[in-house]
């Protein structure tokens, strides 16, 4: 391919994969005249629930709305403080705040990018701190093994993510490895939490016109819920596709000395939502692939405690050298379900001929 045919053809960060099945689904809920929560949401908390592995499941708005009343369910109040991982995206922080309570940040390990089990470790001595958001960043798990083992709860190899700890949640916005547009599940193992996020999320009522707490209108749509549906079991083969794809790169990548590879840790199995590498000069890197028609995005170019609001905050000071650190170089390339045989090749060969252009 020549370098003006590169041009005019770009080959996107991301692609929604939305076929005849999800257009079959949403006109199928459309056509009963239910489209608010309903049957299609109770139906997709069962199957994510039973995919997972966990005992309850509760269909939210957004992945943002999860988190909160993850947090709400579990107790999380003012004078509380939660540490999580400054290298992420800003709802996970924002919703410790809307909470009333405060986020601790803590490095992330200079391999994976995930929080460091030391620094958490290290923050966790704080009597105040009442709970860990962990962040399986760009798809990675997190070594649950070790975090577990730091709250004194049970681990296990061989399980999901959201089957650790108390309570976890998930996002299905339009970019993720599976979406409903909009949306997000929280998913536990604890009645208590599960009832009470029920409620939480439908203006505080345990049943029709009774308050019994402050809530909030976070429901899922049917309509959102039927594409969740057909999207969860394309799921599978949508991962594997993820892998099959990044394992490709990888083994292209591997021998550049300029560029570092995901980390893929033997003992976890990654879903690659991002295939991030990193780089020095990344300005002129990404100058590179967008001249040569090769998506990319930067996820995420400033960590939370260097956002104006925080440092609003109170956290201009704190200093978190390996997630600045990354964030200077971190390069997500495509690595979604949708690239074909010749795109990977294309993006392949646009990499490593930058090793012309040091």
């Amino acid at each position: 391919m020549t370098a003006p045919e590169r041009r005019c053809r770009m080959i996107p960060l991301n692609r929604l994969l939305l076929g005849q099945e999800e257009a079959e689904a949403v006109s199928s809920v459309l056509s009963t005249g239910q489209v608010a929560a309903g049957p299609k949401v109770r139906a997709f908390e069962e199957e994510f629930a039973s995919y997972i592995g966990t005992r309850y499941a509760v269909a939210t708005s957004s992945g943002t709305a999860a988190l909160h009343v993850a947090l709400l369910s579990a107790g999380i109040g003012p004078g509380d403080k939660v540490i999580t991982t400054p290298f992420t995206f800003a709802a996970t922080a924002n919703a410790v705040l809307f909470c009333g309570a405060t986020p601790v940040f803590v490095d992330t390990d200079r391999t994976t990018l995930n929080l460091s089990t030391r620094a958490v470790a290290e923050a966790a001595q704080d009597p105040e701190v009442k709970a860990l958001i962990v962040v399986h960043l760009y798809g990675l798990p997190c070594d649950m093994e070790e975090i577990v083992a730091l709250v004194r709860d049970r681990g296990g190899r061989e399980r999901k993510v959201g089957t650790f700890g108390h309570v976890s949640t998930f996002s299905f916005y339009a970019t993720k490895n599976m979406t409903t547009g909009e949306g997000g599940m929280l998913l536990t193992d604890d009645p208590g939490i599960a009832r009470r996020a029920r409620a939480l999320i439908n203006h505080g009522a345990y049943r029709k016109y009774r308050h019994e707490m402050l809530g909030y209108n976070y429901r899922m749509t049917d309509v959102a819920a039927a594409l969740g549906l057909v999207q969860l079991r394309k799921l599978p083969g949508f991962n594997r596709a993820r892998r099959r794809n990044a394992a490709y790169l990888t083994a292209r990548f591997c021998g550049l000395r300029w560029l570092e590879v995901p980390p893929h840790p033997t003992d976890r199995v990654p879903v690659f939502h991002q295939y991030t590498v990193r780089v020095k000069n990344r300005d002129k890197f990404c100058a590179h692939l967008a001249a040569r028609g090769v998506g990319y995005g930067i996820h995420y170019p400033l960590p939370l405690h260097r956002q104006p609001l925080y440092r609003q905050l109170g956290y201009g000071r704190v200093s978190l050298p390996e997630s600045e650190r990354a964030a200077q170089e971190v390069v997500s390339l495509p690595v979604h379900p949708g690239l074909t045989s010749r795109d990977l090749a294309t993006i392949a060969e646009v990499v490593t001929s930058y090793q012309d252009h040091p």
